[in-house]
């Protein structure tokens, strides 16, 4: 049986959806973050010496990584479904928005959430100086980044109705958290009406909300 290692309000939420998508059997094992630093428990690196999520286990074998993780469910169980024919350019589409979401989307969303949370963690005599620190890199050089990749998001769903053309396939899938994360974190909604689109149509799936359903608490799946 395939088991999934499931943290509450984090990128694993996509594997699930996969799965539903897929409608493959698994096993979820739900992880709940820690109230106070909000970061994974313990008990995750039990099954990887990282202690992330998202993180499966199938015959003994134990992936991480999301990215990766897609790729081998794809390979295992989506008898080609959700992916092109391997080869064409479609193919090659979707295999680059699976790498760009943690490779290139993520990091600039982790800054923003990095710097946005740093005044409130500094002592208070500290906290003036810390929170001029955090608004100048975050004018200077995170937001800039951001309003780059929400306008090329936008630039290309005007292409097509979904990332890696006119099919859904597990390019959106992984293209969902950092969507959903910068409508959440960095406004990316404002003046991207196919990004609008894009999160409404992911969130009316039904696949995605049996995720939501089985997988718990999830922050961004607001329209």
């Amino acid at each position: 049986m395939l088991t999934v290692h499931h943290l509450e309000n984090s990128r694993s939420q996509r594997v699930l959806w996969l799965l539903e998508e897929l409608e493959v059997p698994y096993e979820l094992i739900r992880y709940d973050r820690d109230p106070q630093t909000m970061l994974a428990p313990p008990a995750l690196r039990a099954i990887h010496p990282l202690g992330k999520s998202p993180v499966i286990t199938e015959d003994g074998e134990v992936l991480a990584e999301t990215g990766a993780i897609v790729e081998y469910l794809l390979e295992r169980h989506g008898a080609g479904r959700l992916a092109p024919a391997a080869g064409t350019p479609a193919h090659r589409r979707m295999r680059y928005w699976l790498h760009y979401a943690e490779g290139s989307a993520m990091p600039p969303l982790l800054l923003k959430l990095v710097f946005g949370s740093l005044p409130a963690r500094a002592p208070a005599l500290m906290r003036p100086f810390v929170n001029a620190i955090a608004k100048r890199a975050q004018l200077g050089f995170v937001d800039p980044q951001l309003q780059l990749h929400f306008d090329y998001w936008e630039g290309e769903l005007e292409k097509a109705e979904w990332f890696a053309g006119a099919d859904f396939t597990a390019a959106d899938i992984m293209m969902s958290f950092p969507a959903e994360a910068a409508a959440e974190r960095g406004a990316a909604r404002v003046g991207r009406p196919r990004l609008s689109a894009f999160l409404k149509r992911i969130h009316q799936r039904p696949a995605y909300r049996r995720a939501l359903e089985r997988g718990g608490p999830y922050a961004y799946a607001g329209d």
